[in-house]
């Protein structure tokens, strides 16, 4: 029965309707808090609306940074470049300073250099992490060699949501522009050949406070009560240039999610709710952060799983293999995938990126991107964005960020593809009586991430204790799963049900954050179960050193976080 409706609502993707909105969306530029990003939001609504679905548009504040003019001097040249979201703005004169070649930027290569006052040439796309590193070290500036000939729009704040008076020491504090690859090698050739280049960069950008939208949009079976659970499925609308792809391609796929589920209103068991996102391109995911800090609770009690979704349905996007998915989902998402695009998921972790707000809540998620172009088509610019080891794919594009993201770089047939995929998964997640959480498989990932830091550390930390409990823990979820298989009256369902959720929201917190379910990690990238970082960095001290001694306190204090969630969690597998 679910599979013949699972093939029904596949089968009714429209390429023409979304082809339409694809149309609207090309129609402007929509920068986070703009009048013309406004105007494009209650299209949605208007559709939404249409639909059926209980629609509310928020305005909130946001900081938001937008870029502007850029320009860089170098012994009389002016090489092409652009400048950056979050880049500290030149005074009138410029930023003037020698250049110093530093790498890609990392922290050995910064530890080597005095940078201070100077401006550094790096490698790579502009990001937060070299940003940060660079400010750290006194760099009076930062331009960035580009992968290719484009020039990719980036944020490079590494703050994730809106700064807080303590996080806003870490906003960049240098001018950032990135050239072409051509014209920054041959920068790179005379510095390294020994010649002292003075470099002047001057950058506009407006960055502050202003009003950016949110639009909710709710669909429910009649008789739904307002304590009953929801999927929240969102994506940003905010765009660098038309962004036509990125993100337009998964705007016209959430509109026709909702156009086909709002006909099945009636086979819902939860609620679907829609989020379209500002503040994803301009203001590190500042308006998924919001939502996730002023409804907090609401969030913590009644969502779920989020499904988040970007650049769909783009040309040349034929590899789906790298898409993202937490463990508990990896098997439903591997079901989608390859049931609506006919190709094997791989074990991709979720990255440190997207609208992935909500983690610290407890709230499993999947997805991000969904096609890929294949390696080699393209420089993979955006390996280190989607994360993982082993990827087959090497990004959206080489339009991606770019004024190129236009309409002609949208193909219908792998539009609808990816559609059908998002299709396949919400339908299983709206409608499924017991929610597809695979705690088992969690288990087993966490027990492989102990296993390994035990093997490193030699018997210099006690892991025992905690490698019992998750053992313990995969037993009883893998116990669980049985159970659920089986037929079990509507009372022991929603136990089943209850259970998966507070699972969720120990367990969660512990694989994707640092162990704060309030506070948002920094837009960096990051280990897999962050929470663990101290236990990795006391493997890697000396042993016997005063230095492994301060660590061995942090990594004590973070066996006792992972204990007492995997401690929950047994509560609530237990009642």
């Amino acid at each position: 029965m679910a599979e013949a409706a699972i093939d029904r609502l596949a089968g009714a993707v429209s390429a023409q309707a979304m082809m339409r909105h694809l149309e609207e969306f090309a129609r402007r530029v929509k920068l986070s808090g703009t009048p013309e990003e406004l105007e494009s939001f209650r299209y949605l609504q208007a559709c939404l609306d249409g639909y059926g679905f209980q629609t509310k548009l928020i305005l909130h504040d946001a900081y938001i940074s937008l870029p502007g003019k850029a320009r860089l001097e170098v012994d009389g040249l002016s090489p092409g470049c652009i400048t950056h979201s979050f880049s500290r703005p030149s005074p009138p004169d410029g930023v003037r300073g020698q250049i110093v070649y530093a790498g890609v930027g990392g922290p050995k290569e910064f530890a080597a250099l005095d940078v201070r006052g100077k401006v550094v040439l790096l490698e790579q796309i502009a990001n937060p992490a070299a940003s940060l590193r660079g400010s750290q070290a006194g760099a009076a500036g930062q331009i960035h060699i580009s992968p290719h000939q484009h020039l990719h729009e980036m944020c490079i704040s590494p703050v994730w949501g809106n700064p807080t008076e303590e996080t806003r020491g870490r906003l960049p504090t240098t001018t950032v522009l990135t050239v072409r690859k051509a014209d920054g090698d041959a920068i790179k050739r005379r510095v390294q050949a020994g010649e002292k280049i003075e470099a002047v960069l001057h950058a506009e950008v407006d960055t502050g406070w202003r009003k950016t939208p949110i639009l909710v949009a709710e669909l429910w079976r009649e008789g739904a009560s307002g304590e009953d659970g929801f999927v929240m499925f969102s994506g940003h609308h905010d765009t660098w240039h038309l962004g036509v792809m990125d993100n337009g391609g998964a705007n016209a796929t959430m509109l026709e999610v909702a156009r086909l589920l709002a006909t099945e209103r009636s086979r819902l068991r939860r609620g679907l709710r829609l989020c379209f996102w500002s503040g994803h391109s301009h203001g590190r995911y500042s308006g998924s952060t919001w939502y996730a800090d002023n409804h907090w609770e609401e969030l913590e009690r009644r969502c779920a799983v989020h499904v988040n979704v970007d650049s769909t349905g783009a040309r040349g996007n034929i590899v789906m293999t790298d898409a993202l998915s937490s463990s508990e989902l990896y098997e439903l998402a591997a079901e989608a995938v390859e049931r609506q695009g006919a190709q094997k998921l791989e074990r991709h972790r979720m990255s440190r990126a997207g609208d992935q707000s909500f983690w610290g809540i407890g709230v499993p998620s999947m997805f991000m991107g969904m096609g890929e172009q294949p390696l080699g088509s393209d420089d993979n610019v955006m390996g280190a964005l989607l994360g993982g080891k082993n990827r087959k794919g090497a990004g959206f594009g080489w339009w991606w960020h770019t004024p190129d993201d236009t309409l002609d770089k949208m193909d219908a047939e792998l539009l609808v593809r990816d559609t059908r995929v998002y299709v396949h998964a919400i339908w299983r997640l709206l409608t499924d009586r017991i929610l597809p959480l695979d705690y088992a498989a969690h288990a087993e990932a966490l027990s492989n991430e102990i296993g390994a830091l035990q093997a490193k550390l030699d018997g210099r930390f006690d892991l025992q204790p905690l490698a019992a409990r998750v053992r313990k823990l995969g037993e009883a979820a893998a116990s669980l799963k049985a159970r659920a298989a089986g037929s079990a009256s509507d009372e022991k369902v929603a136990r089943i049900n209850a259970t998966l959720i507070a699972l969720s929201r120990a367990l969660v917190p512990i694989d994707y954050t640092s162990g704060d379910r309030f506070e948002p990690d920094p837009a960096l990238g990051q280990s897999p179960y962050p929470v663990l970082d101290p236990i990795r960095r006391l493997a890697a001290t000396a042993a016997g050193t005063d230095e492994a001694k301060f660590v061995a306190v942090a990594a004590k204090r973070t066996s006792n976080r992972v204990a007492f969630a995997l401690d929950l969690a047994k509560a609530a597998l237990e009642e």
